[in-house]
């Protein structure tokens, strides 16, 4: 997933990013509502991580712009947002559901329940109810990070698994190169040229030629139903 964290803790933002890297995901932060409006109008997000209490105003601001912008472009108002805060009154928990947040948390938390929370928010998006993509003889775990092939474990890099996470939950609607890239990559890495290519290649290699399609110049796909 690509992440945005909007948090003026530089511990806990830093703490946050880290934690969700060694588990594959994109994180980007910013302390300030001015540096999420920035980041929102430059990349498509899977979650934002949004802190109430900003420097520069309420993170409920930041919420109510977001669900009011217009269909069709960035910032994208169907955005999964997660609020995070220090305020554990009913009152507050309510008022952020029911201006548009999709789930609530109370700091401090254990950053494995957000992780879990935040693959909830994407499987409900995704219209699936079972926590496991099963495709054909493939089964792919974003829990876990795995992957099964008729019942043999899949051993996949991190950034390999991602680009099938991806793939998997998108078909059978064509991603691009950049729209890859921006799941795997936040806006410090440095990015090779033709990265995407290799995992695709690598991914061919181990769970076959057919999985993954490619529609020249423009991108790659996984077919809504495997091949008989």
């Amino acid at each position: 997933m690509r992440v945005l964290v909007v948090e003026d803790d530089e511990g806990i933002a830093g703490g946050l990013a880290a934690h969700l890297a060694r588990s594959g995901h994109a994180v980007d932060c910013t302390p300030s509502l001015a540096g999420a409006w920035t980041a929102l109008t430059a990349e498509a997000y899977d979650v934002i991580l949004l802190d109430l209490g900003l420097a520069d105003g309420d993170g409920t601001e930041l919420l109510r712009r977001l669900r009011a912008a217009p269909v069709g472009r960035l910032p994208d108002p169907a955005t999964p947002v997660l609020i995070m805060t220090a305020r554990d009154q009913v009152a507050s928990r309510i008022a952020g559901l029911d201006l548009g947040a999709d789930d609530y948390l109370t700091k401090p938390f254990d950053p494995d329940e957000l992780a879990a929370r935040m693959r909830a928010l994407r499987r409900r998006l995704a219209g699936r109810a079972h926590p496991t993509i099963r495709y054909g003889e493939l089964e792919v775990d974003p829990a876990a990070r795995s992957v099964a092939r008729a019942g043999a474990p899949v051993d996949l890099s991190t950034r390999e698994f991602s680009v099938l996470l991806a793939l998997m939950e998108a078909r059978p609607h064509v991603l691009s190169r950049p729209q890859l890239e921006a799941k795997l990559y936040n806006f410090d890495s440095v990015l090779e040229s033709n990265a995407i290519e290799v995992h695709v290649h690598r991914l061919r290699r181990k769970l076959g030629e057919g999985l993954i399609r490619t529609v020249r110049g423009v991108g790659y796909y996984v077919p809504a139903e495997p091949a008989p």
